[in-house]
């Protein structure tokens, strides 16, 4: 009786595992190059693609970016409260920006996910190309959100 129970728990984790691996549209190897290149396809064509993705060290990229078959981009899942936060502080966003610090700015690379050991460059990569960020008195939140993103890309 314990070996057919063993025996149906594995079949279900197996089971689960292989449906788990359907979903993604990527193999072993994970997102990246080597899964656009090589596809999904179990087995050993994944150390081609696992060895693309080291070789050229674009599966960080794809995370970031949500190319290369891995899905969102990072700063996707908080694109709302972004979206929300940009609007309500158009000004003080701007301002922070023009000086290189704030609270606001702050706050703003928090909801961007920057880690903290990067929001000094963050804010610095903002302030030096302001200009590009804010680009005229008129500018709208999407453009605001979009033009961060082409600056620190």
């Amino acid at each position: 009786m314990k070996k057919v129970l063993i025996a149906i728990c594995a079949a279900g984790l197996m089971l689960a595992g292989a449906t788990a691996a359907l979903a993604q549209p990527y193999g072993q190897a994970g997102c990246g190059l080597g899964s656009v290149i090589f596809g999904s396809e179990p087995g050993g064509v994944q150390i081609f693609a696992a060895t693309t993705n080291g070789t050229f060290g674009n599966q960080t990229f794809g995370i970031t970016t949500g190319t290369l078959n891995c899905g969102d981009p990072i700063w996707a899942y908080s694109q709302n409260e972004v979206k929300k936060f940009v609007v309500h502080n158009m000004d003080a966003l701007a301002l922070d920006i023009a000086m290189g610090n704030g609270e606001t700015l702050d706050a703003f690379a928090e909801l961007m996910q920057v880690p903290v050991e990067q929001r000094s460059e963050f804010a610095g990569m903002l302030q030096a190309n302001f200009d590009q960020v804010f680009t005229s008195d008129d500018v709208v939140m999407a453009d605001v959100i979009d033009n961060v993103v082409t600056v620190i890309n």
